[in-house]
């Protein structure tokens, strides 16, 4: 079963003076891109998390934030009396007027405001790890549900890939045939008198150049491995984008071997329905 790397997930954790919401948002990257909101009380345990995080989602660009709303009562952030008091001795020598008004224009001045650091408390990180767990388990929900509607549309254009290549192997032997025969008519419209055990052997060896049976054969294995790897456990998109291009190898050899128009119209759809594929599997884990 395959995942997509598109995914969101979040989780709210309520706590008595504050209320914590955890949100993970992802799309499609080579590489696991992870990029964390924390808070700075909490910093001291990115690296734990970022590791959480990278243990659940191995691909993909990740945003991971963690938002905290705390209660007025329990706000960090104070006033700082001496710092106000001083502001305002210093702005009755340059001017006069009533202490409110100076209060007004004292509290806007810089270091007024202090915040208190706060210490981590482990038992309420403790708390906020089993809400990134539950973030977690639900990005991932989400990723399987899309990855289920990705599998459903790789499968179509496969089937479709699969039908187009049987159409060819049925039209292969009018195509030799047709070989054949323009090449019977060139030496007849040359009127030359040839060795017919010759021309055979010339006919044989030129007929051999645009033989697409090793490529038919190689591009239903690889028809076959893809749906084997998309059934599988795992959901492994590099695997499976991989293999896309060892089919497209094929597709592109049979085209030029080809020599015969209602054949490379059919490569052409072919080469549609795999591109098609491989704009799905940019999304694939």
């Amino acid at each position: 079963m395959i995942q997509s790397m598109t995914g969101f997930g979040k989780s709210l954790l309520q706590l008595p003076t504050k209320k914590i919401t955890v949100e993970i948002k992802s799309l499609n990257s080579k590489t696991l891109d992870l990029n964390a909101r924390i808070p700075g009380q909490y910093r001291e345990k990115e690296l734990y998390l970022r590791n959480l995080i990278s243990n659940s989602l191995t691909r993909g660009k990740v945003d991971f934030s963690l938002y905290v709303e705390v209660s007025a009562e329990e706000t960090t952030a104070v006033i700082n009396p001496a710092v106000v008091r001083k502001y305002i001795e210093q702005l009755k020598a340059i001017v006069d007027g009533d202490e409110t008004e100076l209060l007004k224009m004292a509290v806007r001045m810089p270091d007024v405001l202090k915040t208190e650091r706060e210490e981590l408390n482990e038992t309420e990180f403790a708390s906020i790890e089993e809400t990134v767990h539950f973030a977690l388990e639900e990005i991932n929900t989400f990723r399987t549900d899309e990855g289920l509607a990705l599998e459903n549309e790789l499968k179509l254009r496969i089937s479709n890939i699969e039908t187009l290549l049987e159409n060819i192997i049925a039209m292969d032997p009018d195509r030799i045939a047709g070989v054949r025969e323009r090449l019977r008519k060139g030496v007849a419209d040359l009127k030359e008198n040839i060795d017919e055990n010759r021309f055979e052997q010339e006919l044989v060896y030129y007929i051999e150049k645009f033989d697409i049976t090793e490529e038919k054969v190689r591009l239903d294995n690889h028809l076959t491995y893809f749906k084997e790897t998309l059934n599988s456990q795992d959901s492994n998109g590099r695997k499976l984008a991989f293999i896309s291009q060892e089919m497209g190898r094929e597709i592109n050899t049979i085209g030029s071997k080809s020599n015969f128009a209602p054949m490379q119209q059919l490569v052409v759809q072919m080469k549609d329905e795999l591109e098609k594929v491989k704009e799905q599997l940019l999304n694939v884990l």
